[in-house]
């Protein structure tokens, strides 16, 4: 019997999540109905502050909401009633007294310590007046009935409305940047101007303006980055698989030119930056940090100079195919993985410092560049292909080859890839992204929509403007803190860029030479000099 009186209540309720007023509720509950609660109003052994007693146990139970404006847990207090009895002999109860008087408003003695040894000068406790009993029955449903009324005054239950979340959310990306893998804007520069932008106002907005405004592949605008928040942009310099050789490295280079020129053009807005550390200045300085990856690994006209050159020029990704094969990598829906100099290219961007981005890439081809880098890949605008089970998506094991060596899978908005169909919904890339979370892990998702390069985007997800309602939907799911959210949006990238940063600085101080390699004489290649 001593042993259960010492023992701790094995449930305890931890305050922190409690609000105030509903610790004061449970506190006048305890004092009207005589209730002992242990590590709610004290935090102390039950032993330090009753009178001698064998304990009958009743069990009172309240379902309180905790404080959390988005993600409401529901705790559980085990309220024990005690009724006098007599003590074995011998037992002592003697302690410090907690501090409730401070914590809860109520008169606490002094002291207080009792020993069964021998002493028989305790007066018997006075029965107490029924109108006193009534009074604290009434006290108790009270109590009651405010504890139960409160959560449900919040709105829908504890739950927070869609307005709340939205705020939500829009407070954490003024605080955390939103990173998006992927968007083709440049491209469409080049096709609606022929990359002639002297006269291009990306500010003004270019949804009333043609032919812009006509076509279902424009997403993106400042005003439209702007509303939706973006922190950061990775920004496409795409080389379709038509271009070869060295019309595909000019190709390359004209679209990193035209990409650098907008964000010149529009500095008031926008920062080009080649780091972490770059992108959350430019964050907090309120600009668009602008990054470029370089897609198709054939802009690179098999040479190591040129992705060399492509890295000091500001590409910060390279993804290793598109929809075609080149001479070193394999592209999804086909078979094959990298070659030698493929290995090559993958070490040469760990040595720079440079993301290896697997989109597009085929699953062979993908598993090579996981075992041979050594710093963190990306599939800047992929899906789960356990959802949708397209050539272009990530199956579950490589998945978990991500979570391995720590890259991220940044989830496409392509109705294609989403639903394999025509149309998809904000809850249907909600699914992919909980399927990447689950495989692989929180740390291992992000957002690469590629707007501006699709033409059937979720509804609810029209254009550049909709990520902040696509994070509020996933606070909706009491498995999605705010931490997790911030992470998702852009923070798993950042992480990313950093690491990769360690290991080009580790390979720096390892005095690590640059790449030599080569794929090889090509048929249909002058050959300068002597063969």
């Amino acid at each position: 019997m001593g042993q259960r009186l010492l023992r701790r209540n094995p449930a305890p309720v931890q305050p922190g999540g409690l609000s105030a007023p509903l610790l004061c509720v449970l506190c006048i509950i305890e004092h009207a109905a005589n209730i002992v609660m242990p590590d709610i109003c004290n935090s102390r052994s039950i032993t330090s502050h009753v009178k001698p007693r064998v304990l009958h146990n009743y069990y009172l139970k309240f379902v309180l909401a905790s404080s959390s404006e988005t993600n409401p847990r529901v705790s559980l207090a085990r309220l024990k009633w005690r009724r006098p009895a007599a003590v074995p002999e011998g037992m002592t109860f003697s302690g410090p007294l907690p501090d409730v008087a401070e914590r809860c408003g109520r008169w606490a003695p002094d002291s207080l310590s009792a020993s069964a040894s021998g002493s028989s000068d305790e007066k018997p406790t006075p029965r107490r007046p029924r109108w006193r009993i009534a009074l604290a029955a009434l006290v108790v449903l009270a109590a009651l009935g405010a504890a139960l009324a409160l959560p449900l005054a919040l709105g829908g239950g504890g739950r927070a409305t869609p307005e709340q979340r939205l705020t939500t959310i829009r407070r954490m990306l003024r605080d955390s940047p939103l990173v998006d893998g992927h968007n083709d804007l440049a491209w469409n520069v080049r096709k609606f101007l022929h990359n002639k932008i002297s006269d291009f106002n990306l500010s003004a907005g270019l949804e009333g303006l043609e032919p812009w405004a006509r076509s279902r592949w424009s997403h993106t605008d400042i005003p439209r980055l702007r509303l939706g928040q973006v922190g950061a942009q990775f920004w496409s310099a795409y080389v379709p698989c038509g271009a070869r050789d060295r019309d595909a490295v000019q190709l390359a280079l004209e679209q990193m030119d035209v990409i650098k020129r907008i964000v010149e053009m529009n500095a008031a807005h926008m920062a080009l930056v080649t780091d972490a550390t770059e992108l959350l200045e430019a964050h907090r300085d309120g600009r668009i940090a602008s990054l470029i990856g370089v897609e198709g690994g054939h802009a690179l006209g098999d040479s190591l100079a040129v992705l060399r050159a492509f890295y000091q020029l500001g590409a910060r990704y390279l993804t290793v195919t598109h929809t075609c094969d080149n001479r070193w990598a394999r592209a999804a829906g086909t078979s094959g993985g990298l070659t030698n100099f493929g290995k090559a290219v993958v070490r040469e961007m760990n040595r720079l410092g440079m993301i290896v981005d697997l989109s597009h890439a085929g699953e062979e081809t993908a598993r090579d560049a996981l075992e041979t880098s050594q710093a963190p890949v990306v599939f800047s605008h992929s899906g789960a292909a356990a959802l949708c089970n397209s050539t272009r998506n990530v199956p579950d094991e490589l998945l978990r080859m991500i979570a391995t060596n720590g890259g991220v899978v940044m989830i496409n908005f392509y109705a294609k890839l989403v639903t394999c169909g025509e149309r998809a919904t904000v809850e249907d890339v909600v699914a992919h992204i909980n399927h990447v979370r689950r495989v692989a892990g929180v740390e291992h998702v992000g957002l690469g929509a590629g707007y501006d390069g699709i033409d059937a985007p979720p509804e609810g997800l029209e254009d550049v403007s909709r990520y902040p309602h696509l994070l509020a939907e996933l606070l909706r799911d009491p498995d999605w803190s705010e931490d997790d959210v911030r992470k998702l949006a852009g923070m798993n990238v950042v992480r990313v860029l950093r690491h990769v940063e360690r290991v080009r600085d580790q390979w720096r101080r390892a005095a690590v030479l640059p790449g030599e390699e080569s794929p090889g004489a090509r048929a249909g290649v002058c050959v300068y000099g002597p063969a």
